[in-house]
């Protein structure tokens, strides 16, 4: 497959409705799918039922069928049509009742009529079905009425739950010029939900394919988790590993919408990872929502926790929680378009390459070097030749090793990109050293 933003987004397509959850077939077999493009992504597991900080794993999930008949035995809620019709982690139920008996456990939203609300119920044992209001109110007319108020519909869930099953996750290391890495995240676990959940998935696809083809200056690790309890229970199991080689990195979410661009801080709110993001967002002058740690909501929640600070912010088009489609069957192909995933790729693209190299260098000769000597300098001068030649002396000015990239294009007035560019040049010349860690 080619990596054009038009193919990974018709991929995006193909695994959509995959009965994707914490746990389950729906999960792997979407790894699956991502691995057969990505043949060096590594499929791992954490056993299910094993205790991580202050969580317990739960059971997987396996879920075959559900749906729910009415008296004439016409399905009229059917979790094959869309699976957000069902509760995930709904457990097994085969049951006559009356309608006035299910409504109990059926779920809505009033202000969005028309769409299919995303439900979970991952911790406690229980079960229920997802419908628009419209439908409900359809629903609850016809078995209101004093002839059909006893009339029985058969409510069917197809599941059962393996105590000491596993729990997948993907994994990918791109190693560069330093063993310190820049982490890239984002999740696996909802289904048919394509900005809060498939568009990070699908970046970070098109993230590693720019990435691979470059020598970077720093390795990145890639995570695909079930949200929260993935990200627990890979720290809880990689937790010095982490802390010794993370340098800062982001949460990939919601990135696929047209609407606007955001950046959610890490807790410090003055780290690497927000410098990196927040110089881009003001060099390319992107109208972009800059949000607080405090309006946290994904897996940044654990990345930035009291003991581990990996100081992780979160790279988002419009923020999860923030548009009305949000959690619902209206977050599909009709609000996340190919357009709107390049953009997505496009700004996250930038301010990783800046977080990626974004060192600090170190001259290695003391007063000004002669750069003619190393054809840097022409020895006849001009106006342009002499703009070139004061932007390297400037950018040698303040490689003092505290500096680093993001510092120098402040203080210079010159944009990122460029004074990377400097910065490799005078390094292939054994003018100044860098510092990846």
């Amino acid at each position: 497959m080619q990596f054009t933003v038009k193919n990974i987004y018709n991929f995006g397509k193909k695994i959509f409705p995959y009965p994707r959850s914490l746990t389950g077939e729906g999960t792997l077999k979407t790894l699956k799918e991502i691995q057969k493009i990505i043949p060096n992504l590594k499929i791992n597991n954490f056993k299910c039922g094993t205790k991580a900080f202050d969580w317990k794993l739960p059971p997987e999930w396996i879920i075959k069928d559900a749906y729910v008949l009415d008296h004439n035995k016409k399905k009229i809620i059917n979790f094959k049509v869309n699976n957000l019709h069902l509760v995930s982690y709904s457990k097994k139920i085969d049951k006559l009742m009356t309608f006035n008996e299910l409504k109990k456990n059926l779920y809505f939203l009033k202000k969005r009529p028309k769409a299919i609300p995303y439900t979970t119920s991952y911790y406690e044992k229980n079960w229920g079905f997802c419908l628009s209001y419209e439908n409900y109110l359809k629903l609850n007319r016809y078995y209101s009425k004093k002839k059909n108020v006893k009339k029985k519909l058969r409510v069917f869930v197809d599941s059962k739950f393996k105590p000491h099953g596993k729990m997948y996750y993907g994994e990918i290391l791109l190693s560069g010029k330093s063993k310190k890495e820049v982490l890239l995240s984002t999740n696996i676990c909802h289904p048919s939900l394509v900005n809060n959940e498939l568009s990070g998935l699908l970046c970070s696809i098109l993230l590693y394919n720019y990435f691979k083809k470059k020598n970077n200056s720093r390795s990145i690790r890639m995570l695909f988790l079930p949200e929260t309890i993935g990200a627990i229970a890979y720290i809880n199991k990689n937790e010095k590993k982490l802390k010794k080689y993370i340098y800062g990195g982001y949460v990939l979410s919601c990135l696929a919408d047209n609407r606007s661009f955001s950046y959610l801080k890490t807790k410090k709110e003055n780290t690497p990872s927000d410098k990196a993001a927040l110089s881009i967002i003001k060099q390319e002058k992107i109208k972009a929502k800059i949000y607080s740690f405090l309006k946290r909501g994904s897996d940044e929640r654990q990345y930035n926790s009291v003991g581990i600070d990996l100081n992780i912010g979160s790279i988002l088009r419009t923020k999860y929680r923030e548009y009305p489609e949000y959690h619902t069957s209206d977050d599909n192909f009709k609000l996340c378009t190919i357009k709107g995933l390049q953009g997505g790729f496009e700004y996250s693209k930038k301010i990783i390459e800046l977080l990626i190299e974004n060192t600090k260098p170190l001259i290695r000769v003391k007063c000004e070097p002669m750069l003619s000597k190393r054809n840097l300098y022409s020895t006849i001068g001009s106006n342009i030749q002499n703009k070139t030649y004061q932007s390297l002396l400037d950018v040698l000015q303040f490689c003092d090793g505290k500096n680093d990239i993001i510092d120098i294009s402040e203080k210079i007035n010159l944009k990122t990109d460029d004074v990377i560019n400097i910065v490799k040049k005078l390094a292939s010349h054994k003018l100044i050293s860098l510092n990846a860690n």
